[in-house]
C-alpha cells in the first residue's frame, strides 16, 4: 500500500472536521458524533456531521453530499474524526469506502494504521475488488 505524506494543509482538514464536531456534537442524544472534512483540488472545504437515525448517513457522506451540492467534482481528501480515536481519526466504514470509490477512487483519506501510525492512503486501496456497476 502506497502512503502519501502529511501536510499541514491535512492537519487543518483534521482540526476543521473537529471544530465541525465540537459545534455539533449533541451530547446525551448521540445523533451527531462524527465529523468529516474533504478537501477538494481547488482548496476548499467542506465538512459535515454524522446523522444518526433508522438508516442515518455518515460524516464522509454528508460532506461530500454538500461539496457536490455546492458543484464540486473534484475532490483531493478526505478525513472523519471523533475526539477520543487515536489520533481522533476514524477509518471510513465499508458503506463509505465503496461511495468514495464510486465518486472519486484517487481521493486521499487520512486515517490510522493497525498500529495507530497516521496515514494517508487512496480510497481505491482501501477497498480492493470494489464492487462496480455492470455496464451493459
Amino acid at each position: 500500500m502506497k502512503f502519501y505524506e502529511i501536510t499541514n494543509e491535512d492537519k487543518e482538514l483534521i482540526k476543521i472536521a473537529l471544530k465541525t464536531l465540537a459545534e455539533n456534537f449533541d451530547d446525551g442524544v448521540y445523533r451527531h458524533t462524527v465529523g468529516a472534512a474533504l478537501r477538494c483540488k481547488n482548496g476548499k472545504v467542506y465538512s459535515g456531521v454524522n446523522c444518526d437515525g433508522i438508516h442515518g448517513s455518515c460524516a464522509e457522506y454528508v460532506a461530500m453530499g454538500i461539496a457536490i451540492s455546492a458543484g464540486e467534482r473534484e475532490f483531493d481528501t478526505i478525513v472523519a474524526v471523533h475526539e477520543k480515536a487515536v489520533n481522533c481519526l476514524l477509518s471510513p466504514c465499508g458503506n463509505c469506502r465503496q461511495m468514495l470509490v464510486e465518486y472519486c477512487p484517487d481521493i486521499k483519506v487520512i486515517l490510522n494504521d493497525d498500529e495507530g501510525n497516521m496515514r494517508k492512503v487512496s480510497a481505491r486501496e482501501l477497498l480492493p475488488f470494489a464492487w462496480k456497476p455492470v455496464i451493459c
